[in-house]
């Protein structure tokens, strides 16, 4: 077991699936509540979307080789909670699959994988590291409401990185929750321990609203979510091949879309925790946190809306204090490859400051935008400089 499995690769998979749904679980029970779903639907949202993301993290993962982890779109489950109102379940259905199968056709096209494969590393790199700059800045902007909480998660994770490097995340997240219970912030009344039950919504196919719902959050979807997860992928050195990847998310939500799955998507930040020195200091190992992501979303999706209920019982300080602390490494290392090549430098830092201002326009991300302004930046410079040249 500890040779296949440590306890550094169990805990950053853990950590994954902690963050994603922490930071985004209400939003999707919002968009559920939009469509006007039951209990018992919304148990079933919850169960397709854990059964997905489980099976496609252990599966890709397991196949390739290589730190896959899927994610449930948080913008699209944004995009759905306002404009779901007064849509039939059965329309939200059938704009979900509809939505899949344009997922699917950019996969088996190979489009999507054409236009990533035209963007430079440093460029990308610079993109993530905008994403996840914010985490890291959330540390130091938490101990201000949570002083004693966060700073010493903070400097326990100093200590722990110089004693014992592979479980200074888990290290502090076990600090970090006898702290919270110690301070009374951990509730946990309300939560109880419920079996989801899958429940088959007939899908009603109504054109207005699979263009009107399908559409944007196809393009959701892809500009916000499975860009910004490619980058991450080929900034943390892994050539996985995304054209697949692409198809078997697009696949997996058509199958699981009459059960509640609206989106499945790559990851982005929670795959950077994956990727990171502090899962494996071998990155072929790296791997198997991923995989250990996807049991936990198993056991998760097991127990639907249960879950929501027993993450939110954790202090909000405490889990952007530990994702932050978790993706240190991924944003230093992500830094470092936006600024190692003169040429792509100030598109890097124009793209790294796009991101994380947070700008969105026509309710597409700063991810997406930031990669088009340093893509632009890059051909303008290079115009002029082989202008100079001549």
């Amino acid at each position: 077991m500890n040779k296949s499995f440590s306890l550094s690769l169990l805990t950053a998979g853990f950590i994954t699936v902690l963050v994603g749904y922490t930071s985004s679980a209400a939003i999707v029970f919002q968009a559920a509540s939009s469509a006007g779903a039951t209990a018992g639907q919304l148990a079933s949202w919850m169960w397709a979307l854990g059964l997905g993301m489980g099976l496609s993290c252990i599966g890709l993962s397991l196949g390739y080789k290589d730190p896959v982890v899927t994610a449930w779109s948080t913008p699209g489950a944004a995009l759905l909670a306002g404009s779901l109102a007064g849509v039939p379940m059965g329309e939200a259905i059938a704009a979900f699959m509809f939505c899949a199968a344009l997922i699917t056709l950019c996969g088996i096209t190979g489009w999507f994988e054409r236009i990533m494969g035209r963007i430079p590393l440093p460029i990308a790199a610079a993109m993530l590291a905008g994403v996840l700059a914010r985490f890291g800045i959330n540390i130091f902007t938490e101990m201000q409401s949570q002083f004693a909480l966060v700073f010493s998660m903070f400097a326990a994770y100093l200590i722990c990185k110089k004693l014992w490097p592979r479980y200074a995340i888990m290290l502090v997240l076990a600090l970090g929750i006898c702290i919270a219970s110690a301070q009374n912030l951990l509730h946990l009344q309300a939560v109880k321990l419920t079996i989801a039950t899958p429940e088959w919504m007939m899908p009603i196919f109504n054109w207005q609203s699979m263009l009107s719902i399908g559409i944007p959050l196809f393009a959701v979807t892809m500009a916000s979510q499975n860009m910004a997860g490619v980058a991450v992928i080929r900034a943390n050195g892994y050539n996985t091949p995304v054209s697949p990847l692409i198809t078997w998310t697009g696949l997996t939500t058509l199958i699981l879309a009459p059960f509640g799955c609206f989106s499945l998507n790559l990851a982005a930040i929670t795959a950077a925790i994956c990727m990171g020195k502090e899962a494996h200091e071998d990155p072929t190992q790296r791997y198997k946190a991923s995989i250990a992501a996807g049991c936990f979303y198993l056991l998760l999706g097991l127990f639907g809306a249960t879950i929501g209920a027993l993450f939110t019982a954790l202090p909000n300080a405490l889990v952007l204090a530990i994702a932050g602390l978790a993706l240190l490494g991924t944003i230093a290392n992500s830094l470092n490859v936006a600024m190692s090549h003169e040429k792509f430098r100030e598109p890097a830092v124009i793209t790294f400051l796009v991101t994380l201002s947070g700008v969105t326009l026509m309710g597409i991300g700063p991810a997406f935008w930031g990669l088009i302004a340093g893509a632009i930046a890059s051909i303008i410079l290079s115009s002029f400089s082989v202008v100079d040249q001549s």
